[in-house]
């Protein structure tokens, strides 16, 4: 009867290990299958606003005498671009756009001109290339009418000096034509200035329209 006793409560014991053993137990989370879940969290979109400023700085030249409409501008980004406390473009993202003007000082008129805007940017540590629209960079050359006026002017008193010299005041008035005359000479054959920008020169645009990126 004890024997008997025994096997029974061996047989239950039994009985409870393998219920407790079938009892179906959570699964744990495969790595392999929750981490995409994990990244894709983590991304999300952020909308740069128009009329941020961009500086960026230039890896070629550019002028209004050297360049021609459509010519690639390089360029990177000076300072990063942060909206809510959240770096959105880091400093040094490659920018890439096109001269849109370049017209060489005229030897009479037309003062030099040089625009430039900007259309793409690849965020530093990133692959994915955005379109942008920005407004575009111009500048025009200062005008030399004062140093046109010089070079007319000192060589017509030169000639002044020298012709009422030799004849009194019929010889001045000559003496002055003639020396206008070589002024106007120089002036035609001299271009004015020429707006130039350099490698490593940096410029300000603004975007003229909203841009999205992905962040992590």
């Amino acid at each position: 009867m004890e024997r008997r006793h025994h096997m029974l409560v061996a047989a239950a014991g039994l009985v409870t290990v393998l219920g407790v053993t079938n009892v179906p137990t959570a699964a744990s989370p495969d790595p392999a299958i929750a981490s995409p879940a994990r990244t894709v969290a983590r991304v999300r979109e952020v909308t740069i606003p128009a009329g941020t400023l961009l500086r960026v700085r230039l890896e070629n030249s550019v002028g209004s005498d050297v360049s021609r409409v459509e010519d690639p501008v390089r360029a990177s980004l000076v300072n990063p671009v942060i909206v809510g406390g959240r770096t959105v473009l880091p400093a040094g993202s490659a920018v890439i756009g096109s001269v849109t003007q370049a017209r060489r000082s005229g030897k009479v008129k037309g003062r030099a001109q040089l625009a430039m805007r900007f259309h793409a940017i690849t965020p530093a540590g990133d692959d994915e290339r955005y379109r942008i629209s920005t407004r575009s960079w111009s500048r025009t050359a200062r005008a030399t009418k004062a140093k046109d006026a010089a070079k007319i002017g000192i060589p017509a008193a030169g000639g002044a000096i020298i012709g009422g010299l030799v004849g009194g005041k019929k010889g001045a008035g000559i003496g002055a034509a003639a020396g206008g005359g070589a002024g106007t000479a120089v002036v035609l054959s001299t271009r004015g200035e020429e707006v130039r920008v350099g490698r490593g020169g940096v410029v300000a645009v603004r975007l003229s329209a909203p841009l999205t990126v992905r962040v992590s």
